[in-house]
């Protein structure tokens, strides 16, 4: 997990909401993988430090109730 904050600019930040809710609507693991690829994708843009899937998916955990 990162430890310092990811500046997003605000539509790449409400795509990442966009995708943390489908990711939990999302019954099919195959396709949550899918989303979380992409927002790592996405994320690693703007982030030079360390990120890999299992960050994302924890950020998305981390972030389930704050959606």
């Amino acid at each position: 997990m990162p430890l310092k904050q990811i500046e997003l600019p605000p539509a790449v930040a409400r795509r990442f909401v966009d995708d943390l809710r489908a990711y939990f609507a999302e019954p099919n693991a195959i396709k949550r993988e899918e989303i979380a690829a992409r927002q790592l994708h996405a994320l690693k843009k703007h982030y030079r430090g360390k990120l890999r899937l299992f960050d994302v998916k924890e950020m998305f955990e981390q972030m389930r109730d704050h959606s």
